[in-house]
């Protein structure tokens, strides 16, 4: 397997006009995963949950037909997929035939758990289902108008974290400062994140400058997550930790990586308001 910097993923693409599920580019968990001192048992569960906004496929008539696409990858799957090649393969389908969504989902199934290396959950949504992908704001106290002066963007600095001993508290917070950058193109990731938690209460001030210190980092949305995570895990010791990120869409794509400790896999798909 090439590495995602000498492989076509941050080149000028021509888009197919055929179906090729060869076109998804699994990475490896393993290697981000080890460098958070994880290497055995996952210390979260949760799935990254994916939104496509392109796509579509010809009924068996030849007419053109799209739908929405929701698919989790659950986060305990060897592979996550680079997301310009899933919208290369999303594409591949546009000018094949199917004998109805029922078609697409199964073959969406079967390749995309290939990829991932374990079942990924595929839903088509048709365009005509009223109230789905309604915008929502995530709940929780947003944290981003706090006075606070920064003067670091990066490399991410968990020790920015810390908790008061004595109190303890189960609140959620919010913040939409999040960004990172790819690391195959360099462009820009925006995302809100929603963070729920009890344990001792957390310095506010502090979690702002941590997520503030991601601007300047590069490493793909999951990674960025599971980095979080495990900081506030090791940093504050909460007895239980949710942390969800919900990314801004790139290329017709939404990734939105929901890790907890408290065995929670399917989170909700509240779309935001900057989705």
């Amino acid at each position: 397997m090439t590495t995602p910097e000498s492989s076509l993923l941050g080149k000028p693409t021509a888009y197919p006009d055929a179906y090729d599920p060869a076109l998804l580019y699994p990475i490896p968990r393993a290697p981000k995963r080890h460098e958070l001192g994880i290497d055995g048992a996952l210390p979260f569960t949760g799935c990254d949950v994916w939104n496509a906004y392109e796509l579509g496929w010809l009924d068996a008539r030849g007419k053109p037909k799209v739908a929405l696409g929701e698919f989790r990858v659950p986060a305990d799957s060897p592979n996550i997929i680079e997301s310009k090649s899933f919208k290369l393969y999303l594409n591949s389908h546009a000018q094949e035939r199917y004998d109805g969504p029922d078609a697409l989902r199964a073959r969406l199934v079967e390749d995309l758990s290939a990829a991932a290396g374990a079942p990924v959950s595929v839903v088509v949504v048709p365009t005509t289902v009223s109230g789905h992908g309604q915008v929502e704001g995530l709940s929780g106290d947003t944290i981003d108008d706090l006075p606070v002066a920064i003067d670091h963007y990066g490399p991410p600095r968990p020790d920015f974290l810390r908790a008061d001993g004595g109190e303890v508290v189960e609140e959620t917070l919010v913040s939409h400062l999040l960004k990172s950058n790819c690391p195959v193109t360099g462009q820009p990731d925006w995302a809100s994140l929603q963070l729920r938690y009890h344990g001792p209460k957390i310095d506010r001030a502090g979690l702002l400058r941590y997520l503030v210190s991601f601007r300047g980092h590069s490493d793909f949305h999951e990674q960025c997550v599971e980095r979080i995570f495990t900081d506030l895990m090791r940093q504050c010791r909460p007895q239980r930790l949710s942390v969800y990120a919900r990314y801004t869409r790139r290329g017709g794509l939404d990734i939105n990586p929901f890790r907890s400790s408290s065995g929670e896999t399917q989170p909700g798909n509240p779309r935001t308001v900057r989705q």
